[in-house]
């Protein structure tokens, strides 16, 4: 199984930059992180010091964030965000950057909470030319955006698999054809989707796939969810991905299910 490591929510006893090490040495060869620094355009040096942690401990970027604003405060993505657009768009050549460095193809745009002073349709118009602009950002390097549905925040409005997919398909209608759905298990069942048939109606679209059991949020084994089950079931749909570790479990603890 290709699986790799959220690093932004996984092992984060440890410093940022150590995480990727941590990774390989628990014998991953594969990382993912959400947008790792505060601005939208960091310094040089950052940009330099987290690639470097990549490329030192011998691991491989698989995904990477655009920048979806402050996530501990709950902020949900820059997208549909008209006070925040500009920093969305000047974050897509950073991305793009860092993705043609280090070889990574998956960038996932977190759509963005509803806000007051917008209507929905005003947002809803935006975060189309918005995710056109990152899927051209990245097409040059054969990159693939993503559009996910969140659980736990009340004001994002992709929730469903359908929604995301309406979603896409207004951004494919503009001639942007590379992006697709991430399928997060967790967030999907949490919101009451079913899972089974977002596999079987649009398992052809997913461009990539983040698990966790519920409830809680844990490790595969930990909840309720057949997680195996599905991760087949999209295999054979013809996924070939990816399968991001985006749980939240103490490192100590992170990966014995594995062994299991």
């Amino acid at each position: 199984m290709s699986y790799t490591v959220n690093c932004s929510i996984l092992l984060t006893e440890l410093p940022l930059l150590e995480r990727p090490a941590a990774a390989r040495a628990a014998g991953f060869e594969n990382v993912e992180f959400w947008w790792p620094f505060a601005e939208s355009v960091p310094s040089d040096a950052e940009i330099t010091a987290f690639e470097s942690a990549i490329t030192s401990a011998g691991v491989q970027l698989t995904g990477l964030n655009f920048n979806a604003g402050n996530m501990p405060n709950g902020d949900r993505g820059l997208v549909s965000w008209p006070e925040r657009s500009q920093e969305f768009r000047d974050n897509l050549d950073v991305v793009a950057g860092i993705g043609a460095r280090l070889g990574c193809k998956g960038f996932n745009a977190l759509y963005g909470n509803r806000t007051q002073g917008s209507t929905p349709e005003e947002q809803d118009a935006l975060a189309v030319e918005n995710l056109v602009l990152a899927s051209k950002a990245v097409a040059g390097i054969g990159g693939v955006v993503l559009l996910e549905p969140v659980s736990g925040a009340e004001l994002y409005p992709i929730k469903t698999a359908q929604q995301a997919m309406d979603v896409i398909g207004k951004v494919r209608a503009e001639g942007a054809a590379n992006i697709g759905l991430l399928a997060d298990f967790y967030h999907l069942s949490v919101n009451g989707d079913d899972v089974p048939a977002v596999i079987s109606s649009f398992g052809a679209d997913f461009g990539h796939i983040q698990i966790a059991d519920a409830p809680g949020r844990g490790a595969p084994g930990s909840g309720e969810l057949p997680l195996g089950e599905w991760i087949d079931s999209s295999r054979s749909r013809g996924y070939g991905g990816f399968i991001g570790l985006e749980y939240k479990t103490p490192a100590d603890g992170a990966f014995s299910w594995l062994i299991r």
